[in-house]
């Protein structure tokens, strides 16, 4: 049986839908638009678009949003001073970085300058801190996209074996965190999972993810997961975003191991526009941490 296609740019609609009457409350009533400030060093095509992105969804949403573009010979210091900057003006709410930074630039020194309460990302060590003790200020996007996914499709994780590969600091260990901790902004049953983290020096990768109610790749590697590694009926997120000569394609073998699984995410449409959803849901928290 074929398995059902998780479509994560209809639940970004609807997420974006619910953030823009609150947005547009939170004007009406306090005077208050949040701001969302990107920064792009340099001229990668990947990054363009990704920024192109997240402004067309603060425009939807009702975000103001500013680009400030820095060309790739940008030294450290200059950018630092612009993040401190950012960090200081009282009308932007979020600061958002984009990353992969040209050769050069320390991207781990660049986050950490920004503000915790604006670090809508949530790669600020306070931040991810506070998500390992069950306290978040902000969630990741990308993991919290999952998580809103997985609630608004009705496939809880609570007592289930939930399968990660890939251990980065912007996905996998996040998420893995999410959940396994006791409760989320989507509730108990979208927490309280098994969790098993795997990586390159993973054994018997195939057996472990065999075991997997719910298989999470996020690996960067296109087509990596194949049917053979799918326990039959599970849910399988795809995470994977390669650029091939056939185009955008995810870390699953798609279409054999939609003949497997339950429940599966497309590359493109699945995992990526909740990702940027989660973008305007974290601005508008730190705009209203602001008031």
């Amino acid at each position: 049986m074929a398995a059902r296609i998780l479509d994560g740019k209809s639940i970004a609609a609807e997420i974006q839908a619910e953030l823009g009457e609150e947005i547009a409350g939170l004007i009406q009533h306090n005077g208050l638009v949040p701001c969302l400030a990107a920064v792009l060093v340099g001229e990668d095509p990947a990054s363009d678009v990704y920024v192109r992105h997240k402004r067309k969804a603060c425009q939807r949403v009702g975000i103001e949003s500013q680009l400030h573009r820095l060309p790739a010979e940008t030294s450290e210091d200059d950018l630092l001073a612009l993040v401190s900057q950012l960090n200081k003006d009282p009308a932007v709410h979020g600061i958002l970085v984009q990353l992969p930074l040209p050769a050069g630039l320390d991207g781990t020194r660049v986050l950490d300058a920004i503000h915790p309460l604006k670090d809508v990302d949530a790669f600020h060590p306070e931040n991810v801190g506070r998500i390992s003790q069950g306290r978040p200020r902000f969630l990741p996007c990308t993991p919290h996209g999952i998580q809103q996914l997985l609630s608004r499709c009705q496939l809880p994780v609570a007592g289930k074996q939930v399968v990660i590969v890939g251990r980065s600091e912007i996905v996998g260990k996040p998420l893995a965190m999410m959940l396994a901790s006791r409760d989320s902004t989507c509730g108990p049953a979208f927490a309280n999972a098994t969790v098993t983290l795997c990586h390159s020096q993973t054994a018997n990768l195939a057996t472990v993810t065999r075991s997997a109610d719910v298989l999470v790749a996020a690996i960067g590697r296109p087509a990596m997961i194949t049917a053979e590694m799918v326990q039959p009926g599970a849910t399988v997120i795809d995470v994977g975003i390669n650029r091939t000569d056939d185009g955008l394609v995810g870390d699953v073998d798609f279409d054999a191991v939609a003949e497997v699984a339950g429940a599966i995410t497309p590359v493109p449409g699945g995992v990526g526009p909740l990702t940027v959803a989660m973008l305007m849901f974290n601005t508008l928290a730190a705009a209203r941490m602001s008031i």
